[in-house]
């Protein structure tokens, strides 16, 4: 079924200190998407940048996530790190509290919570993290979004518990015929055009080709792009033109899933 309104979300200030990744100013992309995953201090963030973050998101309209993820600053969030279940849901309390208290500080509050990385590789298949992830949304954040892929045990678990849930469909990734993004830490300076074909594709007739050239079909209310691939500005700025070329309208959330 053909999409006819789609929210586009980005990993939003992905750096720390002085340490700067992608070719790209958060503040100029900030104006091109309705959702900000805002990195949290544990792969990349700091206060000072979840400030100006959050703030400049609210400047814009646009929808407020926290993005949790390991605690690998070296490795950017996309090494696994071995912990129970419950170990890791405490990392991602602490980092999630963060980003609420910015967005509390700037009148906004958190729209979504979205892991990420290797976290959210993680918790894609892990059922008992997935589950008590969900479970800590219940208490302290029933009306967030939580963003997963389709047929994930995030999405499962999020479904049996009643936690809104948004699915996402990634334009800067590849995918496996499972339906999973194809796990890379360097995807390089992608073809924007393709991209902005690939994604409309997806919205008219909501399928993706595979690395291995199959198509598969790939339910979603949300596409994603990163702001640390190279030439992110081009990629949102062609989807965006794209879309609306077709009549795709783009908004946030709340006038999507209900």
């Amino acid at each position: 079924m053909a999409l006819e309104v789609v929210d586009i979300n980005c990993d939003m200030g992905e750096a720390f200190g002085r340490w700067r990744v992608g070719d790209t100013d958060d503040d100029v992309l900030m104006g091109l998407i309705s959702s900000a995953n805002i990195a949290t201090g544990f792969h990349a963030g700091d206060p000072n940048l979840m400030d100006h973050t959050v703030r400049i998101a609210v400047q814009h309209g646009v929808g407020i996530g926290a993005h949790p993820g390991y605690d690998d600053l070296q490795g950017f969030g996309r090494r696994k790190i071995n912990g129970t279940a419950r170990e890791l849901v405490n990392d991602m309390v602490y980092q999630v509290g963060a980003l609420r208290e910015f967005a509390r500080r700037h009148g906004a509050s958190l729209q979504h919570v979205k892991p990420h990385g290797a976290l959210y590789m993680e918790m894609a298949v892990n059922p008992e993290l997935a589950q008590i992830f969900v479970q800590y949304m219940r208490t302290v954040a029933p009306n967030a979004y939580v963003l997963c892929m389709a047929g994930s045990a995030t999405e499962r678990a999020a479904i049996e518990a009643g936690q809104p849930v948004v699915r996402e469909f990634y334009a800067d990734r590849d995918y496996d015929e499972s339906g999973s993004i194809v796990f890379t830490r360097d995807v390089g300076r992608p073809d924007a055009a393709a991209i902005a074909r690939k994604v409309v594709r997806a919205c008219t007739h909501g399928t993706v080709t595979t690395v291995t050239g199959k198509d598969i079909d790939i339910p979603f209310e949300s596409i994603c792009f990163h702001s640390d691939t190279l030439g992110a500005l081009d990629i949102v700025r062609q989807m965006r033109e794209a879309l609306v070329a077709e009549g795709i309208r783009i908004a946030p959330l709340s006038e999507i899933v209900k």
